[in-house]
């Protein structure tokens, strides 16, 4: 017996695979305001699933590839002057619908939807955890290679443009992270959730920050944190792990703003 015969065990590193990933990307989907981006993308997953279902392919590589596809094609569209809040709520549940009703049609397959909407981060096998951590490596990886050049296109993409940097090139690095934590993280959080492992930890951070590297790092920390209090709730009061991991993200969330509201002078 290995320690990663332990269910407990699995889902500790699996939620903390997840957090690493989601927290830098996170902050990233904080300062462009990417919030509706990252629902569209991670509603669209469920139709992943589906087609992974309906032939037979790994869930990861269905659920990656049409992930990136609705994130490019928001991306595509909204180059193109269409109203972004309204295309990307549009998308957002079309793509939810129409993966549900796909689910519905499958025949002759047992699916536990519930676990991709909310998560099943207690059932993650070993193979899962080197998908999960297969990912969250991955895109560790391409934020470091091009954190410089994001976040310059991030926050002036004039200035971007002028230091020979491509502003639309990033913006698709950043959709190909996006679609990669969303394939890794549906078995911790569900497609319902994601959004919230993304942003929270991320807003979380934002107070106590000086730097975006300091952001990232503390937005990982919250990440990890929310994981691990999410699963010690779980085992002691029998509630689903998925939501409790965003309720207590939730609750950090919470008495930051409280400390950063009494840190304020009168």
């Amino acid at each position: 017996m290995t320690l990663l015969d332990d269910f407990a065990l699995r889902a500790a590193l699996a939620g903390l695979g997840v957090a690493l990933a989601a927290a830098p990307l996170g902050c990233f989907v904080v300062w462009r305001r990417m919030a509706y981006f990252g629902d569209a993308t991670a509603h669209a997953a469920i139709l992943g699933v589906a087609l992974s279902l309906a032939f037979a392919v790994p869930v990861f590589p269905a659920v990656l590839a049409v992930a990136l596809a609705m994130a490019l094609t928001v991306s595509a569209l909204s180059d193109r002057g269409h109203g972004i809040d309204t295309l990307l709520g549009v998308l957002a549940h079309s793509a939810l619908a129409v993966g549900l009703v796909a689910v519905s049609f499958l025949q002759g397959v047992r699916i536990d939807l519930m676990a991709y909407l909310f998560g099943d981060i207690l059932a993650v096998t070993r193979g899962d955890l080197v998908v999960i951590w297969g990912g969250a490596l991955a895109v560790l990886a391409l934020l470091y290679a091009r954190w410089g050049a994001l976040l310059t296109a991030t926050l002036s993409p004039d200035l971007a443009s002028a230091s020979g940097l491509n502003p639309k090139r990033e913006a698709r690095i950043l959709t190909l992270a996006l679609a990669l934590v969303v394939a890794v993280a549906i078995k911790v959080v569900g497609v319902l959730l994601i959004s919230a492992l993304l942003l929270i930890p991320a807003a979380t951070a934002r107070g106590f920050a000086r730097t975006p590297e300091a952001m990232a790092a503390i937005a990982a920390a919250v990440g990890a944190l929310s994981c691990f209090g999410g699963l010690a709730f779980s085992f002691a009061y029998d509630s689903p792990s998925g939501p409790s991991i965003v309720c207590v993200a939730a609750a950090l969330f919470c008495g930051a703003a409280l400390i950063g509201a009494l840190r304020k002078p009168l």
